[in-house]
């Protein structure tokens, strides 16, 4: 293996799969496979995963939310999309806590990041909902502060494309792929990979971000055995 602690992000339109909104089970279930492989082979792996499929802060700001309450309601969407993930991974076959940084004990343990790591190390897969708990703030953000906080090698950013484009590939054909790219190239040329808070992050603790498609099968395990897959951000490019 490659990465031997990996952070792996989510966006909640992911687990939508064709559907206009909540989650696709049989997306949930290819994810909880492809997953269960690489924790079969010595990985330790996190998740963050977001709640767009569900709700989305911005918007709800945009449409006249008080965009602290709306980024509150995002941040539940998070810990629904954690657990449905939890149980996918669980009937795979692979051991699995979720953490919030909202404290909703019923349901999850709260976010202790000595916890976290403890986890990991015996071999049980960490799902982090409730974004970092404060409002402002995206999941591509937290995926890099709780990358940087469990010593994670790399962050995974798997999305419904194959990479980062100098436009969107969807309404330009000739939207060039880039295979290669430093986190000033990202940041210079607005690509819209994370927003920049989580760039500057990954920049700050040199966390390299690996950027594939989730739907293409085997892909997280091809990233973590180092495949050249997506696009590569880190800071030589």
């Amino acid at each position: 293996m490659t990465y031997k602690r990996v952070l792996l992000k989510l966006s909640g339109e992911a687990l939508m799969g064709d559907k206009p909104y909540g989650i696709d089970p049989a997306i949930v279930q290819s994810i909880a496979e492809d997953v269960s492989k690489v924790v079969e082979q010595g990985t330790q792996l996190a998740i963050v995963v977001g709640g767009g499929n569900i709700f989305r802060g911005l918007k709800g700001s945009a449409e006249g939310m008080d965009r602290a309450t709306a980024d509150y309601v995002g941040m539940l969407a998070t810990v629904m999309n954690a657990i449905t993930l939890q149980d996918g991974l669980e009937r795979s076959g692979v051991p699995t806590r979720v953490q919030t940084a909202i404290e909703m004990k019923e349901v999850a343990e709260p976010y202790i990041r000595r916890r976290a790591i403890r986890h990991l190390e015996k071999g049980r897969v960490v799902v982090f909902g409730g974004g970092c708990g404060n409002p402002f703030f995206t999941t591509d953000t937290t995926a890099a502060l709780r990358a940087a906080e469990i010593n994670a090698d790399v962050v995974f950013k798997a999305t419904k494309v194959d990479g980062v484009y100098d436009r969107d590939p969807k309404r330009f054909p000739d939207a060039i792929r880039y295979e290669c790219l430093t986190y000033q190239e990202v940041l210079s040329k607005e690509l819209g990979v994370m927003d920049g808070t989580a760039i500057a992050l990954c920049k700050d603790n040199n966390i390299p971000i690996v950027v594939f498609d989730l739907f293409e099968p085997n892909n997280i395990e091809k990233a973590v055995v180092g495949e050249p897959i997506g696009s590569r951000i880190s800071n030589d490019g």
